[in-house]
């Protein structure tokens, strides 16, 4: 079955706690503390694959979750890290969180991209010994991983994209220009998803092309298939246009699709395209020139317009090698702004030391990167563990933005958004 959109669920392994240990031996009067830090939790980590082509390994497996650390032990033994998971993912797999963002665009096979960190380990209080504290009574939490529900795309990487209004012939097309099998049939719709064929231009040059399902007038709004598929045009350098020869209105064929790519959340019309009367085979020659005509009227001035028949052959050499022609015309272009736009862009960022916070009623709210990461290692409840976030607040200079605010003495004092735990002043 072919998948190329589904909603999954990622999650990191989260850390393993730090342990609170006093060593106790034989003949030791004074152990000291001997516990050991917590292990890392494991990252979600998405590799491309040439291997797969189509993204329903997850239409019933929505959640990826890595292994959780191991917390630490006594005797200064560290926790054992979790496995990172690593997924297997079409090549052309695009990651998107809830609110658009790209997270990872595979493009290449083996490319890898992490896009859940895994939670570091808390310290065991054998951490904390210095000079002036032998016995610290002291252990961290393991942070949590990263948790996010995000969107899986696949959007086929192609050379040529082969669009069209139904039974234009763009499968048939297709099945004789590669080896390449698709469902070939005289009804509309025969085509229920994007087919690929790798093309054998001229002996030492290749294309690849991607057959679309047909569209219809509409289908940006849900009609016919709807603009489900046009995804996969995203990707492709050049567009083949293909109208069937005996359409009674060429020109208005045209115009219907180009207004449909227009319409599709990405303008899709302004790629470069070529644009194929299908089906002339027999065709008389006044009556192909007259549809010829009114197909460049329709279409924008330069397009290249030609006439071929997919059963007889007719016109199919001229038409692989016109767009092999745009394929490396599109790729210098697409080479071109890959090195305008690895131009450093140097923008101001917020630093994670940097932290705010906000009278909320009868208390008050602390946020920021740092003290929201040490918030999330911090025990609260235990004494030891609450006075050192005390003291790294103090050196942060928050408890005296707090005095100056007007904090008073047993103030609940909450830190994060929402709520990680909280202190009293």
């Amino acid at each position: 079955m072919f998948v190329d959109s589904v909603r999954i669920k990622l999650q990191a392994g989260n850390g393993g706690h730090g342990a609170m240990s006093l060593r106790h031996e034989k003949f030791r009067e004074k152990g000291g503390p001997d516990g050991g830090d917590g292990g890392d939790g494991g990252d979600v980590i998405l590799v491309a694959s040439r291997n797969q082509n189509t993204l329903a390994a997850f239409r019933y497996k929505k959640l990826l979750k890595a292994e959780n650390g191991d917390p630490g032990g006594k005797a200064k033994r560290h926790g054992k890290s979790g496995q990172d998971l690593h997924v297997l993912v079409p090549v052309g797999t695009v990651l998107t969180n809830s609110e658009g963002e790209v997270l990872a665009d595979l493009v290449q096979d083996g490319q890898e991209a992490t896009v859940a960190y895994g939670g570091k380990g808390g310290f065991g209080n054998a951490h904390f010994v210095s000079s002036t504290r032998q016995t610290p009574r002291v252990a961290e939490n393991g942070e949590k991983g990263d948790v996010l529900e995000a969107q899986m795309e696949l959007k086929m990487i192609a050379d040529v994209g082969i669009v069209g209004l139904p039974n234009a012939g763009k499968s048939t097309l297709l099945s004789v220009v590669s080896n390449a099998r698709p469902e070939i049939a005289d009804y509309a719709f025969t085509t229920l998803h994007p087919n690929l064929g790798v093309v054998d231009v001229d002996g030492k040059h290749s294309l690849l092309l991607a057959d679309i399902p047909g569209l219809i007038a509409g289908a940006h709004e849900g009609k016919g298939l709807g603009d489900e598929f046009l995804r996969h045009v995203e990707r492709t350098g050049v567009l083949l246009h293909l109208i069937d020869a005996y359409n009674e209105d060429p020109g208005s064929a045209y115009k219907t699709i180009i207004e449909e790519l227009k319409n599709y959340k990405v303008n899709l019309s302004k790629k470069p395209q070529v644009v194929a009367l299908s089906k002339t085979e027999g065709m008389d020659k006044k009556k192909l020139d007259s549809k010829l005509k009114a197909i460049k009227k329709a279409a924008p001035k330069g397009t290249l317009v030609l006439a071929i028949s997919s059963s007889s052959g007719q016109g199919i050499k001229e038409l692989l090698r016109d767009l092999k022609k745009e394929v490396n015309k599109a790729r210098a272009k697409k080479t071109k702004r890959s090195i305008i736009k690895s131009l450093p862009v140097i923008r101001l960022k917020s630093s994670e030391e940097d932290w705010h916070i906000e009278p909320t009623g009868d208390h008050f709210v602390v946020t920021g990167k740092k003290i929201e990461r040490f918030a999330q290692r911090t025990r609260f409840g235990d004494f030891h563990a609450e006075e050192r976030l005390r003291d790294i607040m103090r050196k942060m200079g928050i408890m005296r933005e707090l005095a100056r605010m007007g904090a008073e003495p047993d103030q609940k004092i909450a830190i994060g958004i929402p709520e990680i735990g909280s202190i009293k002043y």
